[in-house]
C-alpha cells in the first residue's frame, strides 16, 4: 500500500531528524524521501516538520503521528521481513546503562520489541557498578562508557559520543574571543562550571584534551545526572561539557551556545557488554542486534 510507504518514510525522518539520514536507512535518494514527505503532508493538509540548519524539527502533529504509527509499523516490518529473528515470544532482558543514554536513545529503540513479548528491566547507574552486576549475573546487557576488562565480559563497540563545551548566551558574551584563541584556559577561567561529579570527570577530560590543563574555574553546581546539568546550564547557572545528543535541541533553540570549537570533536566510545556466552539467549541477542542496527543510523551522538 502506497500510504504505508509514506508513513514508513515519515517515521524514519522523525526518528533520525534528517531527510538525508532517513534516505540512507531506507535505501532511497533524498529527493524520493522529500517526495514521500510532501505527499503525506499534502494528504494531511499541514506540514509535519520545520526545516532547520541541523535537519528537521517535528511539529506537534508529527510527534503524535509518530507515536501512533511507529510501533505498528515496526511490528508489521518484523512480520514481513525475513530477518532471521525468533518468531516466538521473547523473554526478560535485564539492561543497564547511563540514565541519559537509556532514556533518550536506548529504551525508545527497544520499545517496539515489547510488542513481541520482550520484557525489559532497566537499571540506571555508573559503568563500574553496572559491569559488576553483569559479572554477578544480575544484568544481561550493559551499555558501558568504559571498555570492560574482565575475562567474563565480552564488549562490542557500540556508538561514539561527541562532547561539546556549552553555556548560556549571557555567559558566552563575557568571553574575550581574542584571548580565547591565544589562551583558552585564561579566557574561560571566569565561567562557573556545572558538573556531573565533584571530580569533574567529563569537564576535566575536555580541558586536558583540548587545552592541556585542568580547569581552574569555580564549580557552581554538581548533580549526577546530565539532564539536570543541561537544565542548570540553560537556566544560567554555568557552563558545562555535555554529549551532543543531549545539547543539540538547546543549541538549535538558542538556549545554549557552543563556547569552543574543537579541531577534532572529542569522542568517547560506548560499548555493549554481555557475559561471555550471553548472546546464546535469544532475547539478549535480539536486543544486542537491534541496538547495533540503530547505532549505525545515529552516527556520532
Amino acid at each position: 500500500m502506497p500510504e504505508l510507504d509514506l508513513l514508513h518514510t515519515f517515521v524514519e525522518i522523525h526518528r533520525t531528524g534528517s531527510l538525508t539520514a532517513a534516505a540512507r536507512r531506507l535505501g532511497l535518494t533524498q529527493p524520493a524521501v522529500s517526495g514521500h514527505l510532501a505527499r503525506l503532508e499534502q494528504q494531511l493538509g499541514e506540514p509535519l516538520f520545520v526545516r532547520t540548519r541541523r535537519g528537521v524539527t517535528p511539529t506537534a502533529r508529527a510527534d503524535e503521528l509518530a507515536r501512533r504509527a511507529g510501533p505498528p509499523l515496526d511490528r508489521l516490518r518484523d512480520v514481513l521481513t525475513d530477518d532471521g529473528e525468533p518468531a516466538t515470544r521473547l523473554g526478560v532482558v535485564r539492561l543497564g546503562g547511563p540514565a541519559e543514554m537509556l532514556t533518550t536513545r536506548i529504551l525508545p529503540a527497544l520499545a517496539p520489541l515489547t510488542g513481541r513479548g520482550l520484557k525489559l528491566r532497566a537499571t540506571l547507574g555508573l559503568a563500574e557498578d553496572l559491569l559488576s552486576a553483569l559479572e554477578e549475573e544480575r544484568l544481561d546487557l550493559v551499555v558501558s562508557a568504559i571498555r570492560p576488562a574482565g575475562r567474563a565480559v565480552a564488549a562490542t563497540p557500540f556508538v561514539d559520543e561527541e562532547f561539546v563545551l556549552v553555556g548560556p548566551t549571557a555567559l558566552a558574551r563575557t568571553i574575550d574571543q581574542e584571548l580565547l584563541a591565544a589562551d583558552p584556559v585564561k579566557a574561560l577561567a571566569h565561567l562557573p562550571l556545572v558538573a556531573y561529579a565533584d571530580e569533574l570527570p567529563i569537564i576535566r577530560r575536555y580541558w586536558r584534551g583540548e587545552f592541556g590543563r585542568r580547569p581552574p574555574n569555580e564549580v557552581a553546581a554538581v548533580v549526577p545526572d546530565l539532564r539536570a546539568v543541561l537544565a542548570l546550564a540553560i537556566a544560567g547557572a554555568g557552563v558545562s561539557v555535555l554529549p551532543r545528543y543531549l545539547v543539540d535541541p538547546a543549541l538549535a533553540a538558542g538556549s545554549l551556545e557552543p563556547l569552543h570549537q574543537a579541531a577534532v570533536p572529542p569522542l568517547n566510545t560506548l560499548y555493549l557488554a554481555t557475559r561471555v556466552g550471553g548472546l546464546a539467549d535469544a532475547s539478549v541477542a535480539l536486543v544486542h542486534r537491534r541496538l547495533l542496527a540503530r547505532a549505525r543510523s545515529w552516527g556520532s551522538l
